[in-house]
C-alpha cells in the first residue's frame, strides 16, 4: 500500500479529528438542549428616586413605595430547551399549596410591588398566571403559579425591590431538577449579537487547526527530501514521449539527494525493455541491475523476469503541416489513409490539392506501438522513403518514412508540407508549422480523461528486473516518480498519474 506514509496518515488522521469534533459538537449541543431548560435574565436594572433626573436613573412618582434607594427590575423567564415545562415540573415544599410554582428570590431586599407582562399571543401563559394564588410578593421572594412554557414562550416580570440587586444574587427555586435552570446573557438594544455562539465558536477553531496542520503537511511535501534518498548511479531509458518529465524528475531528485546519479537515455519503448532484459540477464543473478525501462503501454510478451508498475496515463495526437487546414480526421480516414487508399489531401473534406506524406517512428518506438493499436488496428505499412519526401519503392502503398525520436517527427511535419505525424501530447506545445488534429470530433485533454472516449491514450509502464531492494536507488527513484512531487511534475507534462483518483480508476482498467 504506497499511499500508507507518515504524512498520509497524519493528514488523514487529521481530517477525521476535523470531522470527529464538528461532528462532536453539534451531537453535545443538541443533547445539552434535547431536555427542559428553564433561561432567565435581567433586561432592566435602574434606581428609582424623587427629584431631578440623572444620568441613569428613572425618575417616577409612584407614591410612597417609591422611596429613596429603591430599584425597578425587569427579569425575562423563558423556556429555551427543546421541550415544554408543564406543571409536573414544579415542586414545593411541603408546607406550599400544590398550585404554586416559581419562588424568585432576590438576596436581602423586599419586594415592593410585582407586576407580569406577557405577550397577547401566549393566551394560556397568561391565563395560569392569574390562576389560583395569582402572582403575588412575599418578603424579599416573588411567588409565581405553575405556569406552563411551550418552547420559546416566555413572560416578564417588573418587580420594584428596596434596594439594588445583581443579576448573579438572583435564585430561581420550585422546580425539578431535571430541568436546568440556567442565566442567560441580557443584551441591550445597543449590544451587537454575537458573530459565533461558544459551539460555532470551537468548531471554527478546531478546523482551523486541522486546515493548518494539513496545509503544513502540503508545504512539508514540497521540502526536500520529499523520500528517503538513495546514493548510486541509475539508468532510466525506454519510451521518447515520457522522457521530459523523468528528465525534469531525475534533476529534482538529484538536487534532493546529494550522492545520487541519474541518467535518462531514451530510444523508445521497446528498445528499453530489450536493453533491460539483456542487462539483467547479464547480471548472471548478482542482482537486479540499475536500470528502469519507460514504456508506452505494457511490454511484449517473452520478459517474463521484468517487473510492471503503472506511473501515468499518456495523450497522443496526431499532428499536420499547417499547410494542411484539416482539423478533425474520422478513424476511418485514418485507417484509409495508413492503408494508402487516401494517398492525397483533397479526397478530405476542405483538404488541398497535396500529396499525403507518412512520418512515422521506427519500429523500437512505444508512441507508433499505440498508434497501431488503439487507432489503426493493425501494423503501418511497410517503410518507401528515406527522405520522407520522395518515394522510393514507387509500388508501396503510401508514401512513409521512419524516424528515431519525437522531436524528429515534429521537425520533419513541420517543414514538410503535406506531412501527416504523431507525437505525445505535450511535445506539441511551442512547435510551429504543425497543428494537432482532432480524432473523431475528440480532441485529447488530460483535465477530461475520465469522461471522454478519446482513443490515442495509453498507460505509462516503468519496468525492472525483479524486484528491486528497498534501500536501492532504484526503488527509491519508482516512489519518487509515482508519489508526491512527481505526481505534480508528471502532470504539468500533460500526463495523469496512476495514483490520483481518477488515475487509478483509469489505469485499473487498463
Amino acid at each position: 500500500m504506497d499511499w500508507v506514509t507518515a504524512e498520509n496518515v497524519i493528514a488523514v488522521v487529521t481530517a477525521l479529528l476535523g470531522v470527529l469534533v464538528s461532528a462532536g459538537v453539534v451531537a453535545y449541543e443538541r443533547f445539552q438542549q434535547r431536555g427542559k431548560r428553564l433561561g432567565y435574565r435581567v433586561q432592566l436594572n435602574t434606581p428609582l428616586r424623587e427629584g431631578a433626573e440623572t444620568a441613569g436613573t428613572l425618575t417616577l412618582r409612584v407614591g410612597d413605595i417609591a422611596e429613596n434607594g429603591s430599584h425597578l427590575v425587569l427579569l425575562r423567564i423563558e423556556n429555551d430547551g427543546q421541550r415544554d415545562i408543564d406543571h409536573g415540573d414544579y415542586v414545593r415544599s411541603a408546607s406550599a399549596t400544590e398550585t404554586e410554582g416559581l419562588k424568585i428570590t432576590f438576596s436581602d431586599k423586599d419586594v415592593k410591588a410585582v407586576v407580569a407582562t406577557i405577550p397577547q399571543e401566549y393566551e394560556s401563559v397568561r391565563d395560569e398566571v392569574r390562576a389560583g394564588p395569582g402572582l403575588r410578593k412575599e418578603g424579599t421572594s416573588v411567588l409565581l403559579p405553575k405556569v406552563s412554557l411551550e418552547r420559546k414562550q416566555y413572560f416578564k416580570l417588573l418587580v420594584m425591590l428596596s434596594g439594588s440587586v445583581t443579576e448573579r444574587a438572583i435564585q430561581i427555586t420550585g422546580i425539578r431538577d431535571a430541568v436546568d435552570v440556567h442565566r442567560n446573557e441580557s443584551r441591550s438594544v445597543d449590544d451587537k449579537t454575537p458573530t459565533f455562539s461558544p459551539a460555532a465558536r470551537n468548531i471554527t477553531l478546531v478546523l482551523a487547526a486541522c486546515v493548518v496542520t494539513l496545509a503544513g503537511l502540503i508545504v512539508a511535501r514540497d521540502a526536500p527530501p520529499p523520500i528517503g534518498c538513495a546514493k548510486g548511479t541509475l539508468k532510466v531509458t525506454g519510451s521518447t514521449a515520457f522522457a521530459p518529465a523523468v528528465r525534469e524528475l531525475a534533476g529534482r531528485y538529484q538536487k534532493d539527494c546529494e550522492g545520487s546519479t541519474i541518467t535518462v537515455d531514451a530510444h523508445g519503448s521497446t528498445a528499453g525493455i530489450r536493453e533491460l532484459a539483456t542487462a539483467g540477464e547479464a547480471s548472471g543473478g548478482k542482482g537486479a541491475p540499475a536500470v528502469v525501462a519507460l514504456s508506452d503501454g505494457r511490454k511484449p510478451g517473452g520478459f517474463p523476469q521484468l517487473r510492471e508498475n503503472m506511473v501515468a496515463v499518456s495523450l497522443f495526437t496526431l499532428v499536420l503541416n499547417d499547410k494542411i487546414p484539416v482539423e478533425n480526421l474520422t478513424v476511418a480516414q485514418i485507417q484509409a489513409i495508413y492503408r494508402g487508399e487516401i494517398d492525397n489531401w483533397k479526397q478530405i473534406p476542405g483538404g488541398p490539392d497535396r500529396r499525403i506524406l507518412l512520418v512515422s517512428r521506427d519500429a523500437n518506438s512505444g508512441t507508433r506501438e499505440v498508434f497501431q493499436r488503439r487507432v489503426l488496428g493493425r501494423n503501418e505499412p511497410a517503410n518507401s522513403s528515406r527522405d520522407c519526401e520522395n518515394r522510393d519503392d514507387h509500388e508501396a502503398p503510401a508514401t512513409r518514412c521512419e524516424l528515431d525520436s519525437t522531436a524528429q517527427v515534429l521537425s520533419t511535419v513541420a517543414k514538410l508540407p503535406g506531412a501527416i505525424g504523431y507525437t505525445e501530447l505535450r511535445a506539441v506545445s511551442g512547435q510551429k508549422g504543425l497543428h494537432k488534429v482532432a480524432i473523431d470530433g475528440r480532441v485529447p485533454n488530460v483535465d477530461e480523461i475520465g469522461a471522454s472516449t478519446y482513443p490515442y491514450r495509453e498507460i505509462e509502464y516503468a519496468y525492472t528486473w525483479g524486484e528491486p531492494p528497498a534501500d536501492s536507488l532504484t526503488s527509491s527513484f519508482l516512489t519518487y516518480l509515482r508519489q508526491g512531487r512527481g505526481q505534480d511534475v508528471i502532470r504539468t507534462h500533460g500526463h495523469l498519474p496512476c495514483a490520483t483518483p481518477k488515475g487509478l480508476r483509469i489505469c485499473g482498467e487498463g
